[in-house]
């Protein structure tokens, strides 16, 4: 009994106050000796009410022992002066991006749906141009059902035209590239 009542009394006595942060709560440290090492134990004494979120990053680096030394006033101003800057170039940032988007907005037409639709294949495949006539093969690819129910065709149509294997391949690949431009 007497040892804990020793422990209770030597927590008190012999803490050391480190410092106090601009909410008012106030830092300790202590060391003592378990097992022949020295060892530091540092906590915090909250003002109010016990919160963890009201604790800067500073002394919460030093609490987990990733700084060596307490953080002092001079060092917590320059930094809150710092983060002071920061917040104002992002409000700026920001202002100058909206106004940004207010002069591109007018000259550029900004599609806002929940959901995306995929990729307008039939002006895609206009810019290939018109097939001749004669060609069946491609006038099949072009139309908008060649290219939905294509496997059985495609199938039959690969082992007649290697060219046709090349331009559905080329479709494949814009298609996807479309619809993950339209999902970003």
């Amino acid at each position: 009994m007497s040892k804990l009542f020793q422990r209770v009394a030597g927590f008190f006595t012999n803490r050391t106050m480190v410092g106090m942060d601009k909410a008012g709560n106030r830092y300790f440290a202590k060391k003592d000796e378990v097992d022949g090492i020295m060892k530091e134990k540092r906590w915090v004494v909250f003002k109010g009410e016990e919160d963890p979120t009201s604790i800067p990053v500073e002394w919460i680096c030093w609490l987990n022992g990733q700084r060596k030394r307490a953080p002092t006033p001079e060092e917590l101003m320059d930094l809150e002066a710092r983060r002071e800057r920061v917040r104002q170039n992002v409000a700026f940032l920001k202002k100058e991006e909206e106004e940004r988007k207010e002069r591109e907005g007018s000259t550029r037409k900004v599609i806002s749906t929940d959901k995306v639709g995929g990729p307008d294949l039939k002006s895609f495949i206009r810019q290939f141009g018109v097939p001749s006539e004669g060609d069946e093969n491609q006038k099949e690819s072009v139309s908008m059902e060649g290219v939905r129910n294509s496997k059985e065709k495609e199938a039959k149509k690969a082992k007649q035209d290697p060219e046709y294997v090349r331009y559905i391949l080329h479709l494949r690949v814009c298609a996807t590239i479309t619809t993950y431009t339209l999902k970003s």
